[in-house]
């Protein structure tokens, strides 16, 4: 075989005939670069001879445009040993260069690798040997990825402080007497010997990744603070040990040690403030992880309490909770009530009733009372879980606007090494007497001064702040796209049932001719066997009244039921059904069912054999913070739609109700994802908020898509952003959050450019000509030190957004 084709095997599932393979086989054949393809059924793979790169991801989307799939594992790792968005970049780099790798993401702020890969092809394993080989490296435990993490970062961090701690007792000396004792006896050699161990050891990490990058013909941060403080430190070494080669020239042995120790001290500094800065960034995770508690108490089967860590409880035990307990998983009430504190997922202060079958959630609170509660779901299948790591996939992941930025992170130190040597050069050519000296610490200024951080964090630190802080108030973000995009919505899309109201029909109106209870009770049986959808309504309007034994029982399709009592006949339906046995309708009851209807109500009439004897108006309650959820939309210059597959009259009454002008009835679910792209056209940024599963298209389609907690799973799945509470006042909440969120961003940008466009331009000695001015190189690392945390403590004082 030609030794330029590749083979290789992508996971097939679904294909069970030949037929199936075959017609697999024909379509990969003509995808541009594949020689060949041959299912293997038993193997449940194909083998793919390639002979371009990049077609695994042309045959994927082939084999999925037939209707099978290729099964790939999405997951994260912490990833260590980075200093800067450099590094952040020559991860994943290093990462998509490895077979079978299908998306790779490196986020310098969170430290988190994103990856998509073919399991068959590789592995996390290999991945970290590649990441370590380029002198980085992974964290791929499957336990408490997140407690260990915590813990690395903790010693980091007390690592850090201890080093930085003495970097700055042993160069302020050498500061000092370099800004104002230089001409002491031994000077040189005694800042020799305070810079020697800031330089060579506590500044030792700064050399060694410079050195790993070099191997592997890469630049970072560490590339530039190791070249500067490497620069000046050697250049004093030689004009301590042989100043004659100076003063044989007429020039002065200057010595830089100051400028070499204090870098270094700056850059540590800025180093521990950053690390310090950022991991405030992801305490909406810690706050949702804390909530988790770390053992429970279940029930045995003889009745006796044991203490479990929450790792061993499995789906089915019972578990006790205690008055002030967390609850530890999903479950099912079983015994006992209380009111549990939900505002973790709902936003809301009020505690919420439990009592028998109700549902419970992990990292809620109970209240007073005690109850026990069936397990249903554990570990990473709890909702607790699902949030945190949704919260984690949107902190990680990057706004449209990062890809840019990091592609110029990318190019950033290749660049500032460029500008260092020509600024050498250039002053060198043109600098007259003191040129080699200028020009070397203008280059070294240059080095010291450039900081790709400030870029690298501009963005990805707003953006874990504005997902956090969404993750606070009971929404949830899932990608930094929709965290971008929802400042620019201009119309929005709104499903009426489930959305703006309650999603569940209640009876609103009565009115009997005679207030009996037995007629109470007859109405509530007759309803417990009718399969009618609105039935729950009454049942549930009359859930204090009594069953009694009825008789003849009768389902009649599109117009109600009836059902005999003591030899009578009794009818529950609509007007139709009533007029068609012949039954008296007093006026008073078509009056009140008349003033019902134009609200856009359901009317239900309930008989004896005689007369009506009662008749109820049933609707969709409209949620309580609905009206003032889409006043505040349209103050924000929001165009509001309502679409509903309801009838025109009742599509009518509850937008005049909510204060809609525009609103369609009797809609499709394609009719309202063609809705959707009929505003897109007109260049609209559209965002379309549902709960159900009639509703996913048009979530799908839509610029942003916002579900209702309390809705569909589907719904949820496909949406980018969750209000876990339903309650439509946390959509202009949202967009209050992302206002925040892309002016931060912008003002992060702003700053990060101007700083270094206004700061190399000084380091390499621009004003020199003009004013005789140059940068001290320590000045440029305290500059430089300060532009990351500037940029970070900017990103935070969203958390006091209100």
């Amino acid at each position: 075989m030609d030794k330029n084709i590749k083979n290789t095997f992508l996971p097939l599932v679904g294909v069970e005939s030949e037929h199936s393979a075959r017609i697999i086989e024909g379509a990969l054949a003509k995808v541009e670069g594949i020689v060949s393809a041959t299912v293997e059924l038993n193997n449940h793979r194909v083998l793919i001879h390639t002979n371009q790169p990049d077609t695994i991801a042309a045959a994927m989307d082939t084999i999925q445009s037939l209707g099978y799939e290729v099964p790939t594992v999405k997951a994260s790792f912490p990833a260590l040993e980075m200093s800067c968005a450099s590094c952040a970049g020559s991860i994943e780099n290093v990462v998509k260069m490895q077979e079978g790798i299908l998306y790779a993401s490196v986020n310098f702020a969170t430290g988190f690798l994103s990856v998509e890969y073919l399991p068959n092809i590789t592995n996390p394993f290999l991945l970290q040997k590649a990441v370590q080989n380029a002198g980085f490296d992974l964290l791929i435990e499957n336990n408490s990825v997140q407690d260990t993490l915590e813990d690395l970062h903790n010693k980091k961090y007390h690592q850090l402080k201890t080093r930085t701690l003495w970097a700055v007792i042993l160069a302020f000396p050498v500061m000092v007497i370099g800004m104002f004792f230089m001409d002491m006896p031994y000077a040189n050699w005694i800042m020799w010997a305070f810079s020697t161990p800031v330089v060579l050891w506590l500044g030792r990490d700064f050399f060694r990744n410079a050195w790993k990058q070099t191997l592997h013909r890469s630049a970072n941060m560490d590339t530039l603070v190791a070249l500067s403080t490497g620069i000046a430190y050697l250049f004093s070494v030689f004009n301590t040990l042989f100043p004659e080669f100076w003063h044989r020239r007429g020039l002065h042995a200057h010595a830089y040690f100051e400028a070499a120790a204090v870098i270094i001290a700056f850059i540590l500094l800025g180093r521990l403030l950053e690390e310090k800065a950022k991991s405030n960034t992801s305490t909406a995770i810690k706050k949702l992880i804390g909530l988790q508690p770390k053992s429970v108490t279940i029930l045995q089967d003889n009745g006796s309490e044991l203490q479990i860590p929450i790792e061993q409880v499995a789906i089915g035990n019972r578990i006790l909770v205690k008055p002030g307990e967390k609850i530890a998983v999903d479950g099912e009430v079983l015994s006992g009530t209380s009111f549990v504190d939900e505002s973790m997922l709902s936003g809301e202060p009020i505690p919420i009733e439990k009592k028998a079958y109700d549902q419970v959630f992990a990292g809620t609170i109970n209240q007073k009372g005690s109850f026990t509660f069936r397990a249903t779901k554990v570990g990473s299948e709890t909702m607790l879980a699902q949030i945190i790591q949704m919260v984690q996939d949107a902190q990680g992941s990057k706004a449209p606007v990062q890809k840019m930025v990091d592609r110029i992170a990318r190019i950033f130190v290749p660049s500032i090494l460029m500008i260092a040597v020509l600024t050498f050069v250039l002053w060198n050519v043109f600098g007259g007497e003191n040129a080699l000296i200028q020009g070397l610490l203008s280059a070294i200024t240059v080095l010291v001064i450039a900081c790709p951080c400030a870029l690298g964090l501009a963005t990805p630190t707003a953006i874990m702040v504005g997902v956090g802080k969404g993750a606070e108030k009971g929404i949830l973000i899932k990608d930094a796209e929709s965290l971008e995009l929802a400042e620019k919505i201009d119309a929005i899309i709104l499903d009426k049932t489930g959305t703006i109201t309650e999603g569940k029909p209640q009876v609103t109106d009565s009115l009997w001719i005679e207030d009996v209870s037995t007629l109470k009770n007859i109405l509530l049986s007759i309803e417990k066997q009718s399969e009618h959808p609105l039935a729950e309504a009454i049942i549930q309007h009359f859930s204090q009244s009594e069953m009694v034994e009825i008789s003849q029982f009768e389902s009649i399709t599109g117009k109600g039921a009836k059902a005999t009592y003591n030899g009578d006949g009794y009818w529950v339906g609509n007007r139709k059904l009533l007029t068609e046995q012949q039954i008296n309708i007093p006026s008073q009851l078509i009056d009140a069912s008349k003033q019902w209807e134009t609200q856009g109500k359901t009317v239900i009439w309930f008989a004896n054999s005689q007369q009506a004897l009662a008749v109820f108006a049933i609707a969709d309650k409209i949620k309580a913070t609905s009206k003032e959820a889409i006043y505040q939309l349209q103050a924000m210059g929001i165009e509001v739609y309502m679409l509903t597959g309801d009838n025109h009259a009742t599509a009518k009454a509850i937008a005049k109700q909510v204060g809609i002008s525009q609103y369609k009835a009797e809609v499709l679910p394609q009719d309202k994802a063609d809705f959707v792209k009929a505003l897109q056209q007109n260049q609209r940024t559209v965002a379309m908020v549902g709960d159900g599963i009639n509703d996913s298209t048009a979530l799908a389609t839509a610029n942003v898509s916002i579900a209702m907690g309390k809705g569909s799973d589907i719904a949820i799945d496909v949406a980018k952003m969750t209000i876990i509470s339903s309650d439509l006042l946390k959509i202009p909440q949202a967009i209050r959050i992302s206002k925040a969120t892309v002016q931060t961003i912008k003002q992060n940008l702003f700053w990060a450019f101007i700083y270094n466009i206004i700061g190399i331009p000084l380091a390499a000695g621009i004003l020199y000509p003009i004013n005789g001015f140059l940068l001290d190189p320590m000045i440029a690392g305290a500059a430089m030190a300060l532009s990351s945390v500037s940029v970070v403590s900017n990103s935070l004082r969203m958390r006091y957004f209100d």
